[in-house]
């Protein structure tokens, strides 16, 4: 099964904005990596998200492009500084491709948590908007690919 991780998008300061809403760029990007993720097939059953404004808004942007059955909710254990092991759980009862919209550290720390098995050991790089591709067999998880607003038009 392929699970997809995405970091939000671009958010407005907590100055500016305290419910930290995206950016007119946070936007764009959002959309631009949404239609080439529509357009290279990529399919999931349902987007979860972690309820912040800025998470729901990149979710509500890919729904948009990915057209995912099962629609977007939102899911506990994907927030900032949530404990990487509460979407841990949460992913082992999921039976279709998902697509996760957090944010770090906690996208970070879950990455690892799945390959490596130490949600200490940064092994991803994360990028707004960016979605990584992890794919399990049997349970052992690896990165398969990763695709940034620089990578497409």
């Amino acid at each position: 099964m392929d699970l997809y991780l995405v970091q939000h998008g671009e958010a407005k300061p907590e100055s500016e904005d305290p419910a930290r809403p995206l950016t007119d760029r946070g936007r764009r990007e959002v959309e631009r990596v949404a239609r080439a993720a529509a357009r290279a097939g990529l399919r999931v059953a349902r987007i979860l998200h972690s309820g912040k404004l800025r998470a729901r808004e990149t979710a509500e942007i890919l729904a948009a492009g990915l057209s995912p059955p099962d629609g977007m909710t939102e899911l506990a254990g994907l927030a900032p500084m949530d404990d990487p092991a509460i979407a841990r759980r949460a992913v082992g009862e999921l039976t279709e491709p998902a697509l996760l919209v957090g944010h770090l550290p906690q996208l970070g720390r879950f990455a690892s948590l799945l390959v490596v098995g130490d949600a200490e050991r940064e092994i991803v790089a994360f990028r707004t908007a960016g979605i990584v591709c992890l794919g399990s067999d049997d349970d052992c998880w690896r990165v398969k690919w990763m695709l940034t607003p620089e990578l497409v038009p």
